[in-house]
């Protein structure tokens, strides 16, 4: 500190450097509330319209449920609670929605599928706070089913309620020990190597030594390290190890925030074409099955039928006598070869899919058997989110084909968020919700690496 303040120039650097950051950020900020102003009066209108058309001839029917439920999902500002919701609601069933304090403002509480909204604490700051909301909501709603939604720091703090809430209601989610097994990448990879399935290489690092000292050239492949922990900016960086020379190597994982509270996994980097997966699983039987192809931000969602992915999911869960929703990550080699990358214990934004299936609420509902697992329907338009597709469109209009890639997406899938059934949540969530994000990021001087309109929020450093 006192090397600090006592530097004048060092000082003035740093606040000139500080001072920058801010205006950069600030100005970022400015010109995406601009573009989203500019883009309101269209989104308005079509709101208006889709207004007019759903009291005038509403598309479908809701169903009235010989034995409805009340159903409560958590992650509300996200697109995969919205359309859990509509399932929900379009069965018959009562539907309560869920957010943290800090998401008071999400769009989809103006669903017409949702009857109540609540917020509760942020698990993580609060966690007998957290658990004693959901409790509270489930006893004074009398909840039938909790279906949580979760972020990737709540699947475990869903866990622990499934057992507070199991006198009041069923909960759809594992328990928390084996929850922590399959959010940790490493342990998920030794679980399924003990059920004879196929992953990557994989190592656990505590410190940037191990890797160091890791003799990569007995190796055919390179690798890659993830953190084990969810990290919401450093789980798209895929730099191959070892790097070109062992002083990039040592700098790239000593940049990385590595340690025995904070482990990482080294793992095989396999070539292939990613995929992931959305599963609904109860008892160990899937019940819900939905597979695409993926990226690392992934925004857009297209069914694909790759059989050897669908039955290593189905060994998978039947093995491990899963209940809950699970998302994976897969690459498939050239050859056909299938390797399961991680397991998340949470809902995919896949499910997106199923917007039209009359039938994904008894997935979660029926106690009998199914005898096949539901899949997209095949009218099921590949789903998107207009306004990452309008960014991606703006950015590239330098080059024809892009262009016309990207029209082509929007002309043949659907919204995800959009419904001529339910159109305001479309116009709050792009009108309301990420607006106010921005302005509080811009008040409080926050500089934010993207929006993710799809899981409603601002991707940050340290964010949630």
């Amino acid at each position: 500190m006192d090397n600090l303040f006592n530097s004048s120039a060092d000082s003035s650097s740093l606040s000139k450097g500080w001072l920058r950051s801010i205006q950069g950020s600030s100005l970022k900020t400015l010109g995406t509330l601009l573009l989203l102003l500019l883009m309101l009066p269209f989104n308005l209108a079509l709101t208006l319209t889709a207004l007019v058309w759903s009291w005038v001839w509403p598309f479908r029917k809701r169903v009235i449920a010989s034995n409805p439920k009340t159903v409560m999902i958590s992650g509300g500002k996200m697109t995969k609670a919205l359309q859990l919701a509509r399932s929900f609601y379009m069965a018959g069933h009562r539907v309560i929605l869920v957010e943290t304090h800090k998401y008071w403002l999400v769009g989809h509480r103006y669903s017409w599928a949702v009857d109540r909204f609540y917020t509760i604490p942020d698990p993580k700051q609060d966690t007998e706070g957290y658990l004693q909301g959901l409790l509270d909501i489930a006893q004074k709603e009398q909840v039938d089913l909790y279906v949580p939604v979760c972020s990737p720091v709540a699947s475990y703090y869903d866990a622990l309620a499934k057992e507070l809430l199991a006198q009041q209601c069923d909960v759809f989610h594992e328990d928390a020990k084996t929850v922590q097994q399959l959010d940790d990448k490493y342990q998920f990879a030794q679980a399924a190597t003990n059920l004879g399935l196929t992953v990557p290489k994989s190592f656990k690092i505590t410190h940037p030594q191990q890797v160091l000292d890791f003799d990569f050239s007995k190796e055919t492949h390179p690798y890659i390290i993830k953190s084990i922990p969810y990290d919401s900016v450093n789980r798209l960086n895929l730099t191959k190890l070892p790097c070109a020379s062992r002083q990039d190597t040592e700098m790239f994982v000593n940049s990385l925030p590595i340690s025995e509270t904070k482990p990482w996994v080294m793992q095989e980097f396999i070539t292939g074409q990613e995929y992931c997966v959305h599963s609904t699983v109860k008892n160990g039987e899937l019940r819900v099955y939905c597979c695409c192809e993926s990226s690392a931000f992934q925004v857009n969602y297209e069914a694909v039928d790759i059989p050897e992915i669908k039955q290593w999911v189905t060994q998978f869960v039947q093995g491990m006598k899963l209940t809950g929703q699970m998302s994976f990550d897969f690459i498939r080699t050239p050859t056909g070869e299938v390797y399961a990358i991680e397991c998340n214990p949470r809902t995919h934004s896949a499910i997106t899919l199923f917007y039209n299936h009359p039938d994904l609420a008894k997935a979660y509902l029926d106690p009998e058997p199914f005898s096949e697992p539901l899949e997209p329907l095949a009218s099921a338009r590949p789903t998107y989110w207009t306004y990452h597709e309008f960014w991606r469109l703006v950015t590239h209009l330098s080059s024809l084909q892009e262009v016309a890639y990207r029209l082509g997406i929007l002309f043949k899938g659907k919204d995800a968020i959009f419904s001529w059934n339910d159109p305001l949540p479309f116009l709050m969530v792009h009108g309301w919700q990420i607006p106010l994000l921005l302005l509080k990021s811009l008040r409080q001087g926050k500089d934010w690496i993207r929006i993710d309109f799809n899981i409603g929020k601002l991707v940050q450093m340290g964010g949630d």
